[in-house]
Order: C-alpha cells, then structure tokens, then sequence
C-alpha cells in the first residue's frame, strides 16, 4: 500500500480567513466566539456563536464576483480554503493527471441559510420569485462539485455527510483512495455554514449549547467540570492529499503523512455517544493498527472535545480505554475551545490543526479550562500552547447517529 502526504492546507475559520492568522489565534489561546451578528438574535435562549469575522468570498481568487450569488456559504468556503490549499501545495493539475486527481469534501447540513432564505420568498412573493439557482445552492455535493470545476481535478469526486465527523470522513476516505492507487492526489475536508435561527433554535430545543451569552469567550470549555454545551461554528478545512513518493519527486513540502484511519459505529443512540466511550475507543483502535504505529508513539490526541457533559466524559474514558495508564502522559486538547464546534466542518479544521501541531512542535490549547473535573482527569493543554516534538498524533471526530472517524497523523521527518 502507498503512503500518503498532507502537501497543502487551507483554514477558513472563526479565527480568521487563512492558515497563518488561523493557526496563530489558536498558538495564542484567542477565541473566535462572539455574540451573532448573522441575525436578529434578540429574544433567544442563545446570542453567541463562532462566526467567521473576516471572510471575503473574493479575496482568494476563487470565485468570479458573477458567481457568488448562485452559492451558499458553505461553497464559498469550500472554495476559498480549496484553492488556499492547492495553491500551497503547489500541485499542477494538468490534463495529463487531472483524472487522477479528485476532490472529497462534506458538510454536515449544507446549505441551510439558502433554505430558510428561499423558504421565505417561496411564503411571502411566490414560487415564481424563487432563485433557478436554489437547487445547487443547498445540496451538499456542490461543494466538492464546485472545487472540482473550478480546480479541473477529474478524479473521484464524491462528499461525506456524516454530522460532526464529516470533516474527518471526507479526509479518511481521500487517504484510502491515494493508498489503494485509485488516485494520485486529493483535495478533502469539510465545510459548514448553519449560523442561521433555525439551526441555533434546533440545538437549543435539544439543549445542546452553552447559553453563557453574556461570556462568549469564556463559553466554550471542553472537559471543564462547569461546561454547559458547544457553541455553533462555521468555517472550512481542507487538505491536498499526495501520494508520498510522488510529492517527493517534485520537491513538495511535506507538513506530515497521514498514517492511518479508521471508522465505525456506537449502534446506540441518534446523540448521545455510547456508554463508556467504547465505540469511539474502538475506533481509535482500529486506526492505530491502520496505521501500524506503537500507541507509545502517540503524543497527541487533537480531541473531539465539544464542551458537552457526556461527549467530553465518554472521549476521555476512550482514551483510557485504548490507552491505558499511559494515557495521562498524551497531551489532549480541543480546539473547538477556541472555534466552537464547526459541525461537518470540525475535523477538516482539526486535520490541519493536528498537521501544523506536529511540524511545528506545538500544541494548541483547551483554553478556558478552569475547574477540573475528577471525571474528566487526563492532560488536556489548560490554557496555554505547548511545545512537544510529538511523533503522531491522533485527531478524533464523533458525530450524531453514533458514526465515529478517527485520523492518525506522523511527523514527517524528511
């Protein structure tokens, strides 16, 4: 089986439009959390979100001003963060291999705010007032559609949709591809926009979000024992997958080798994870031995971590499980503590996290990690970056239906 090299990266995100001002926010501890500004949030439960503060669907070169219009934001997104990663890259896609280079990028919900939109224009002007792009707005494959139109990569093209660990999914299944020969490179992650009254309404009635509305940067707080839910984000993620001899060849830069993943299921519940963690420790189980790394090589574990009472327990009894007492020596942190939970988004996001986390030699943060909880006892970064030269690190995503993925990530040493 062939190797797999992370070449490219791209980060739209809560912390800023780009990997740099990205990865820098979250070096620092800073929080893209804030009260909403996409609507009117007056009069709900919840007024606080991780919207993306500077995004400008123009500035990366990757959308016509024509063209934006006719996409969601989820797409924009996409877009913006796929060409940022082929562009860094540096992989050509030429008529001579764009059949064996694909694209594979998911989101969790998709094109929500163009629902509600047009839902409303339907209501109150009529259906002939309803936008002919509406369709290819909202379906989830456009945006792997979209980069692929706009890149000319005419390999396999396909999307996750798998709530929370869409993000992971969509990268995992790109590595199997490349691995397996099917192709020489991929362009995967996640992408998500959902900011929107429905969305905040939705998870409220489950009582799944923090309501410290008058504390947004404090609001997030994965493993704190005072943690009272996530917090909506949106952003994309993406990678440019290669296959490693090939990227040597051309000399490209290497920021880490995915090593291996793994998927599966709890079989449990439609949101809560399964007792004990058993299912997701599984599934890091299974991805280790994909990987055919020692569990002492494992330094990092970029958390799923979404600030949640049971999801927060049940990953850290996972990573006992699999672990053992070796466990407490793995530094753990969650980024969501600073993005807020990005959904279908969230492990593009936190592949490239874990990928710059491992070049450079530091740890991102659980920031506002306050008040330990003797349930949830292990290394969890607090508050501060760290600087570890891990060997691998494991990067977790755990989605609603109890559908698990998990990422495995090697230095590369050169």
């Amino acid at each position: 089986m062939r190797r797999v090299a992370v070449t490219g990266l791209g980060l739209i995100s809560p912390l800023g439009s780009g990997v740099d001002k990205s990865w820098a926010a979250a070096r620092e501890g800073r929080t893209g959390i804030r009260a909403i500004t996409r609507f009117d949030a007056t009069g709900f439960p919840v007024r606080i979100a991780a919207e993306v503060p500077d995004f400008d669907p123009l500035a990366w070169d990757a959308i016509d001003k024509k063209e934006v219009k006719k996409m969601d934001l989820f797409i924009q997104y996409a877009l913006c963060a796929a060409m940022m990663a082929v562009r860094d890259s540096g992989l050509e896609i030429t008529e001579a291999n764009a059949e064996r280079v694909g694209v594979y990028i998911g989101a969790g919900i998709g094109g929500l705010p163009a629902i509600e939109h047009w839902h409303t224009v339907l209501k109150e002007k009529g259906p002939d007032r309803v936008t002919p792009f509406f369709i290819p707005m909202v379906i989830i494959n456009l945006a792997s559609g979209q980069v692929s139109i706009r890149t000319g990569a005419k390999g396999p093209n396909s999307c996750a949709v798998t709530a929370c660990a869409t993000g992971t999914h969509s990268i995992g299944d790109a590595y199997r591809l490349i691995k397996s020969g099917e192709a020489d490179a991929m362009i995967a992650g996640g992408t998500e926009s959902t900011i929107t009254p429905l969305c905040v309404a939705g998870f409220n009635a489950m009582k799944a979000l923090s309501t410290r509305n008058d504390d947004p940067a404090r609001a997030s707080r994965p493993f704190d024992k005072d943690r009272d839910g996530f917090i909506v984000g949106e952003g994309s993620g993406v990678v440019v997958l290669e296959e490693m001899e090939a990227a040597k060849r051309r000399g490209a830069r290497i920021y880490a080798e995915v090593a291996g993943y793994a998927m599966n299921s709890d079989a449990f519940h439609m949101t809560t994870p399964s007792p004990d963690g058993v299912g997701a420790a599984k599934c890091m189980e299974l991805a280790l031995r994909d990987a055919g790394i020692a569990k002492a090589d494992v330094g990092y574990i970029n958390a799923h971590g979404t600030s949640t009472y049971y999801n927060d327990l049940y990953e850290t009894m996972a990573i006992k499980r699999v672990f053992g007492e070796d466990a407490k020596k793995i530094a753990i942190s969650s980024t969501k503590s600073m993005t807020g939970h990005l959904l279908g988004a969230a492990g593009g996001v936190e592949a490239v996290f874990t990928a710059l986390a491992l070049r450079d030699g530091v740890l991102p943060p659980t920031i506002n990690y306050d008040t330990p909880d003797h349930e949830c006892d292990l290394d969890y970064v607090p508050n501060a970056a760290r600087d570890v030269k891990a060997k691998a690190a494991v990067s977790n995503s755990f989605g609603f239906g109890g559908t698990n993925a998990v990422l495995v990530f090697k230095r590369f040493e050169g």
